[in-house]
């Protein structure tokens, strides 16, 4: 009598019960000036751990390292995708303090899109401030011109391109000396210090 092959080798093992997805989480940190976006740094310079305490979220998106504001950061793969994917155009909204008293042609210039070394930028959103926004103290301060005024510019595009807004300003005659993201889509900076998040709804 043959004997059945299965049973000679033995009962086989249990499959491992998957892990429950984890539950999506979205998190809106205030990013501070000299903070690189990222957790780690083999150089030693300051980074995200600093400041978030959150397992499994990493940023959606990028903040250059000499910008200041918000910065969304998630577990979620396909939110992480639509909120950083430029096909998205999602609207990012910044406050770019820059050096010289913009013109309405310098303005009309950054709404029609600006040719840049890596081609022309889509049509942006730009007014100028009447008023310097009420931010907090940047440490360090930023370095003035005594002789050369400065002006707030409320910039919004729709690309994600390597430090766009500042050679936007640049190429229409406008240096930014400092710069605050303060609206990604529908969140905003809201209130919120330098260094401090809080956690919202996980959807877009």
């Amino acid at each position: 009598m043959s004997r059945n092959p299965r049973s000679a080798a033995g009962p086989r093992p249990r499959r491992q019960a998957k892990a429950p997805p984890a539950t999506p989480r979205l998190l809106l940190l205030n990013k501070p000036f000299d903070v690189l976006t990222q957790f780690a740094d083999a150089d030693g310079r300051a980074t995200l751990k600093a400041f978030v305490a959150v397992p499994g979220v990493y940023p959606a998106g990028r903040l250059d390292r000499d910008s200041e504001g918000l910065l969304l950061l998630t577990n979620d793969g396909q939110l992480q995708a639509r909120i950083a994917d430029p096909k998205h155009k999602l609207p990012k909204t910044y406050w770019a303090q820059v050096e010289g008293t913009p013109t309405d042609e310098q303005l009309q210039q950054l709404r029609q899109g600006v040719e840049l070394n890596d081609g022309p930028t889509l049509p942006a959103e730009a007014r100028l401030l009447a008023e310097a926004p009420v931010l907090w103290e940047r440490d360090p301060p930023v370095r003035f011109r005594k002789s050369v005024p400065t002006a707030w510019v409320e910039l919004t595009i729709r690309e994600g391109r390597n430090r766009q807004v500042r050679r936007m300003t640049a190429a229409v005659g406008l240096p930014t000396l400092r710069l605050v993201r303060v609206r990604i889509g529908p969140w905003a900076l809201d209130g919120l210090a330098p260094g401090q998040w809080r956690e919202v709804p996980a959807s877009l």
